[in-house]
């Protein structure tokens, strides 16, 4: 692996998939006139779509990780070195950030900006848990080259059976705190967000481990 390619990889996926997820947000709340479950899955669709084509693109430059959690549970199992899965961090997050500001770009609003958006409580908090448990199970217990699919396919049933819309990832977080559109979130609201879905990171690395059959 090439890691400078990799890097840049998952820097230039995270931009793209935190684009497509702000973008779509931004477009889908401009044409859905005021209905919000239209823009949800107007949303969701473009999130779906545009995650399989990334997963698929990127998985033989970096993984396609797109997310701090996934590339630290690899670095965990030993898939992925301290140094390169810190450098693969660094990425997403800046990644997150550059995105963001690409949506506001091509929407023609200003860049700087935060969330006003409050998605705080128990409820939420326990949303993400699973929704990232659930990521890492599909991610963990996925056939060869079928990751892609599964992974777009969870997520997107996700949007809708989570109350936080599964966010499902630390960076995505960075990202959707710096628009204030229909995926945003309030900073203050984004460090228990984040603390969730760490705890949801544990738990479905436990279940694929206990789960796991004779031919793992």
């Amino acid at each position: 692996m090439n890691t400078n390619k990799a890097i840049a990889a998952e820097w230039v996926g995270t931009a793209a998939l935190l684009a497509a997820v702000i973008g779509s947000g931004i477009m889908a709340e401009r044409l859905s006139a005021g209905n919000t479950g239209v823009a949800l899955l107007a949303n969701t669709l473009a999130t779906v779509f545009a995650l399989y084509v990334l997963i698929e693109t990127f998985a033989p430059i970096s993984g396609a990780h797109f997310n701090p959690v996934v590339t630290m549970v690899m670095v965990w199992r030993g898939k992925l070195s301290l140094k390169l899965g810190l450098g693969y961090v660094c990425a997403q997050l800046l990644g997150a950030v550059c995105g963001a500001w690409l949506a506001h770009a091509m929407f023609d609003v200003s860049l700087l900006q935060f969330s006003i958006k409050h998605r705080s409580g128990l409820s939420q908090w326990i949303a993400e848990l699973v929704a990232t448990a659930g990521l890492l199970f599909v991610i963990l217990r996925a056939p060869t080259n079928k990751a892609a699919p599964l992974v777009a396919c969870y997520i997107g049933a996700a949007y809708w059976f989570t109350a936080s819309t599964s966010f499902a990832n630390p960076a995505a977080v960075l990202g959707r705190l710096l628009t204030d559109s229909f995926a945003g979130i309030a900073p203050i609201d984004a460090p228990a967000f984040v603390l969730a879905q760490c705890v949801g990171a544990l738990m479905g690395v436990v279940l694929s481990t206990q789960l796991a059959t004779d031919s793992d």
